[in-house]
């Protein structure tokens, strides 16, 4: 299809902005543009017709099956998104006295008091805007909290091989050093590698649990002690909380401080943003805590606390995305304490069903039962005939299936990891497990097939690795 810039005729437009009612005002010379906007003549009709389109060729959980795995592709109640949009939540503007705005502050006392019920943490920050700032957030709490005591040489963080990319980058710019430890061969944390990384230079440990190959580690009580031990503190790496919200809490777990990805777990539709990536944390670091908390006094009213003096600063501008928060505690008061721990049953319960219908063909590195996802290995097909995971991939694009995550995690070749989600029937279950069954017959009676497809999209295969190394991200005029 063209770009809208190709759609761009001279003398088209549409007048759909009113006439300004207030005085213009020339800029001055030097703060002004040098030349004009680049910006397309169209009508509105060319527009409409243009953005259609572009929705036409693109592929959500609207449209069929999204099973991305570590990223809750999920169907999420559009109340949520209604209620978002009210003028009390939508019209308002941060700089407004906190007695005008009351119900907005409201919704962040109770989303912490809620989301530290869940995580089991006791203060909570709605600043971090996604979820690898909200690791940077949480990684400055635990370097303040060292710096605090006179423990500067704690400057080490422990990552496991298995662990989100940005674990080990978000720890490297908060001044850390990366310890990598290797996973044991049940893709858990090798506990005696762990106890040998730890020492008086550990400043703390990230992990996920259940971790990326959708596995709840059996010996997390036993992980975080060590750490603590130690002298250090466990960060939580929420991405994965879909899979034990209500069932068990990180806190309980040992850890100090964590993370939540509102935008996947609790609501927002991922991917096209804004994020939020809340940190909670132990009373132990709550001074250290960005400014901008909320707080309840006896008569009822809301109004921001004082800054701590030790605080590690603002993270970003004012109190985060607040709509976001907004839909997030939307869904937990939907679903209430129950509906909580429901979702999370159903998306295991949903991992371990497709697990199940695709373990007799698709090699499976770790045995179930799974959490909210698992891990497929397509090595032995790739061996056999020469077929790869971004094959399988590709050729489920033609079936209205969005592909699972591929080639993560690292510790897995050809790994094609999938997160079904609490939100599909068993009936879309059974028509994509039918579909991979399809494709891997496909894979041995026409391989060439698959390294063709995907044949129905309106784009057929990229040349990826041109685009990567060669990228054009602007028009040329």
């Amino acid at each position: 299809m063209k770009l809208i810039f190709e759609r761009s005729q001279e003398g088209r437009g549409c007048s759909i902005l009113p006439a300004c009612d207030v005085p213009e005002v020339d800029c001055s010379p030097e703060i002004s543009r040098k030349a004009p906007l680049h910006l397309p003549q169209i009508a509105e009709v060319d527009i409409s017709r243009h953005y259609t389109e572009l929705m036409k060729q693109t592929h959500g959980v609207n449209d069929g099956f999204y099973p991305l795995g570590s990223c809750t592709m999920k169907y999420n109640p559009k109340i949520n998104e209604e209620i978002a949009a009210l003028p009390g939540f939508s019209k308002i503007h941060p700089l407004q006295p906190s007695h005008t705005a009351q119900g907005c502050l409201e919704v962040l006392g109770l989303a912490e008091k809620y989301l530290c019920e869940i995580t089991g943490m006791d203060h909570m920050t709605f600043q971090p805007a996604a979820g690898a700032h909200g690791e940077f957030t949480g990684l400055l709490l635990i370097k303040a909290y060292h710096k605090s005591r006179g423990d500067t040489a704690r400057t080490k963080i422990i990552v496991p091989d298995s662990a989100h990319g940005t674990n080990p980058a978000s720890a490297v710019m908060a001044g850390f050093t990366v310890v990598n430890i290797p996973s044991g061969e049940d893709g858990c944390v090798d506990l005696e590698k762990l106890r040998q990384a730890v020492g008086e230079d550990t400043a703390g440990l990230m992990l996920t649990n259940p971790n990326t190959v959708g596995i709840f580690d059996k010996n997390i009580l036993e992980i975080t002690k060590t750490v603590h031990d130690a002298g250090g503190l466990n960060y939580y790496d929420g991405a994965n909380l879909n899979a034990v919200m209500g069932v068990v809490r990180p806190g309980d777990m040992g850890f100090d401080v964590v993370h939540l990805n509102l935008h996947k777990t609790f609501s927002t539709p991922h991917g096209g943003g804004p994020g939020s990536g809340p940190v909670g944390c132990k009373e132990l670091l709550s001074a250290f805590l960005p400014s901008g908390h909320v707080s309840c006094e006896e008569d009822g009213t809301y109004g921001f606390d004082a800054p701590s003096p030790r605080s590690i600063g603002s993270v970003k501008n004012f109190y985060g995305n607040f709509l976001v928060v907004v839909k997030a505690l939307t869904y937990i008061l939907t679903l209430g304490r129950e509906g909580i721990k429901e979702a999370a049953q159903n998306a295991v319960l949903n991992a371990n069903y497709l697990m199940a219908r695709l373990s007799d063909l698709y090699d499976m590195p770790y045995a179930g039962p799974c959490m909210h996802e698992f891990v497929m290995s397509l090595e032995p097909l790739k061996k056999e005939k020469g077929v790869t995971a971004m094959d399988i991939a590709k050729a489920l694009l033609d079936h209205g299936i969005h592909p699972p995550t591929m080639y993560f995690p690292l510790i897995v070749h050809e790994a094609l990891m999938a997160e079904p989600t609490e939100t599909e029937s068993i009936d879309t279950l059974d028509g994509a497990a039918q579909t991979f069954r399809e494709i891997y017959q496909q894979a041995l009676d026409n391989p060439q097939s698959l390294h063709d497809a995907p044949v129905s999209t309106p784009v057929r295969r990229l040349d990826e690795v041109g685009a990567a190394r060669n990228p054009k991200p602007t028009y040329s005029f």
